[in-house]
């Protein structure tokens, strides 16, 4: 599974929602500071990568925080 699938999973079960596209934003969709607490968990949890709360609400699409996430798993298998 791709991790953009995987973080639509994390935030689809967060957000206890199932029609979030990848360029949804993650606050236009009720997104609040617990409910990113809970998916910056997940993805330490089920990704192995933990995301700065800072770089959360940088990248607030699926789309964007699956590429900072693909870029800090590549930065840390150097």
């Amino acid at each position: 599974m791709m991790i953009s699938e995987r973080v639509r999973a994390i935030w689809c079960r967060e957000l206890q929602r199932d029609d979030i596209s990848a360029d949804d934003d993650f606050f236009a969709l009720g997104g609040q500071s617990v409910t990113m607490t809970k998916i910056q968990i997940a993805f330490l949890d089920e990704l192995g990568v933990e995301v700065p709360m800072d770089q959360m609400y940088l990248h607030s699409t699926v789309t964007s925080i699956s590429a900072h996430i693909a870029e800090s798993m590549n930065q840390a298998a150097r």
